[in-house]
């Protein structure tokens, strides 16, 4: 299938599709239409048609979608039906529990090393992977066709360590470094900040609270108004 370019928001969303099939699947359901994939995701059924039309459609007037299928569909667009060899550049706390997460294998992404400079983690073994010293890196990359790496590094080594992997051919990033690295077009950065997450989450909870006072306020200067 030739690549048309797609919005980020459809990207965002193709993932959320790929989970709710996998539980349809998981439930013995075998087709569905966009109104009931729509209550599921709380996603409106023309939004879902249209998602989907970027790459076919895949459904069928009158049937809906073959669940399976679509399913299948959806882990060929997204790159998952392959394997992805991926190494962790940072065996701290947050490197070692994405080492531990074992449904990224599910996915297609196997971790095949991890590493660090501190001495005291070098050579301990995390889920039957060993950490290395980072002078290691570069061989290691070439040694087994390491497309993907995950930074989980202080945001002063990250431009240093970053541009190691570009020169070993490392064409994707998972960056949860808290700066913007520069990086050729050619090579794929996905930044996961944290703490901007925690952030947004943060205004949408204050949001909430300042429309429920507003919303009491109202109610109460209601009460006022009738009469005794």
């Amino acid at each position: 299938m030739e690549r048309k370019e797609i919005s980020k928001a459809v990207v965002t969303r193709l993932p959320r599709y790929y989970r709710y099939l996998g539980e349809l699947i998981e439930e013995g359901v075998e087709r569905i239409s966009s109104n009931e994939l729509s209550a599921r995701m709380k996603v409106t059924a023309s939004q879902i048609r249209q998602d989907l039309n970027n790459f076919g459609g895949f459904g069928q007037q009158g049937y809906g979608y073959n669940v399976r299928s679509l399913y299948t569909e959806i882990a060929k667009i997204l790159g998952i039906d392959r394997q992805h060899n991926l190494v962790i550049i940072g065996a701290g706390n947050l490197g070692q529990a994405i080492a531990n997460y074992a449904n990224f294998e599910r996915r297609g992404f196997i971790i095949k090393g991890m590493f660090d400079i501190n001495p005291r983690l070098i050579g301990l073994v995390v889920r039957g992977i060993e950490i290395r010293g980072v002078e290691e890196l570069e061989k290691f990359i070439v040694d087994n066709e390491v497309q993907i790496a995950a930074l989980t590094i202080p945001k002063t080594k990250a431009p240093e360590i970053a541009q190691r992997l570009v020169n070993a051919g490392v064409k994707a990033i998972w960056n949860f470094a808290h700066i913007d690295l520069v990086v050729p077009e050619d090579v794929v950065v996905e930044n996961v900040h944290l703490s901007e997450s925690l952030m947004r989450l943060s205004y949408r909870v204050c949001s909430m609270q300042e429309q429920q006072e507003e919303k009491e306020r109202e109610e109460r200067l209601e009460e006022r108004k009738k009469p005794l």
